[in-house]
């Protein structure tokens, strides 16, 4: 399990000689450091208000402020996967956003969150150790012997976006147990692969050629090749998913007012098109485009992923999953 992390983002430098920070946001994100740094520093030098961060999974997150419950410490809920969002509803606090006219209607799920940036889970390759020909090109492709320990992958119990990976082949194939449906193949796949301590390895690990292929969030990937690493992205031939990567006002909020400032200003088109150009993800509004090397959305064969489906199955499917872990 990942270990949670405090860290203290807010740096002296945008608080005037002889002033301090008259207010705060206390927020809990599975959003990768650098962009947490960047993002919460821009915000605080523009409201003054000073961000309080605590960084983990998206699971361990979600217990954490569930055992909270009580008496919350927590404002925002931040970058952490729509299906943990959706799961847990009854920790969050409805909230519409000023962006809601133009946050796309593919990811608007619930009142309870908001979307943040959209992810993509897709392969990210090594291309020293394989050639073009021999990349896998679909899911069932990573069923194959030959890939025993060469798959990096996060675990599903913990990591939201390998909870997305892992439910993204269950409906590529199909919600059925036999032979060459979802859960043979995600079966046969986890038997090929080494786990991660966390999502954000899965691309270090292909990049220094620990692992040959990755399952991983497209983002992390293009970071690598954006980089000039040895890593390349490939995309599901069998289809592969697109969600939102939510966020949301946490019930009981201690800073409820902070914390619903800092969620409009993530959803501005200025916070948008860093999260285009500094993430390489999907953009949530109709008037930002996308960039950062992604592939154009059309030319990616997707999958109905449904979140308002999947999420109600989370447990079950985790508990699952570890039953398959347990038995490699």
């Amino acid at each position: 399990m990942r270990r949670l992390m405090i860290a203290a983002l807010l740096s002296a430098a945008f608080v005037l000689p002889g002033q301090a920070f008259a207010q705060k946001v206390v927020v809990y994100t599975a959003a990768k450091q650098s962009l947490v740094d960047e993002m919460t520093t821009l915000f605080s030098k523009e409201t003054g208000i000073k961000v309080e961060v605590i960084s983990g999974g998206s699971s361990d997150l979600i217990r954490r402020v569930r055992a909270e419950a009580g008496a919350p410490k927590v404002d925002v809920i931040w970058s952490i996967g729509g299906e943990v969002l959706e799961a847990n509803k009854d920790l969050l606090a409805p909230f519409t956003p000023a962006a809601n006219d133009v946050i796309l209607g593919a990811y608007k799920i619930s009142p309870e969150w908001t979307p943040f940036s959209g992810i993509l889970a897709a392969f990210a390759v090594n291309t020293k150790s394989l050639k073009p020909a021999d990349y896998p090109k679909s899911w069932k492709d990573l069923t194959d012997a030959k890939w025993k320990g060469q798959i990096a992958s996060a675990r599903a119990d913990s990591s939201g976006s390998a909870f997305q990976q892992y439910a993204t082949v269950i409906t590529a194939s199909g919600d059925k147990a036999e032979a060459g449906g979802g859960w043979d193949v995600y079966k046969r796949i986890l038997a090929n692969m080494q786990l991660a301590e966390s999502s954000g390895l899965v691309s270090r690990l292909v990049n220094d050629g620990e692992a040959k292929v990755g399952i991983v969030l497209e983002d992390d990937a293009l970071d690598y090749v954006k980089g000039g690493g040895p890593v390349a992205v490939v995309y599901p031939e069998d289809g592969t998913s697109t969600v939102a990567d939510g966020m949301a006002l946490a019930k009981g909020a201690p800073n409820a007012e902070n914390g619903k400032t800092f969620i409009d200003w993530l959803q501005t088109k200025t916070a948008q098109e860093m999260v285009v150009q500094r993430m390489g993800r999907r953009p949530i509004r109709t008037d930002v485009a996308s960039g950062g090397g992604a592939k154009p959305i059309a030319e990616v064969k997707l999958v109905n992923y449904d979140i308002r489906v999947i999420a109600p199955q989370r447990n079950a499917w985790i508990a699952r999953w570890k039953d398959m872990a347990s038995a490699r």
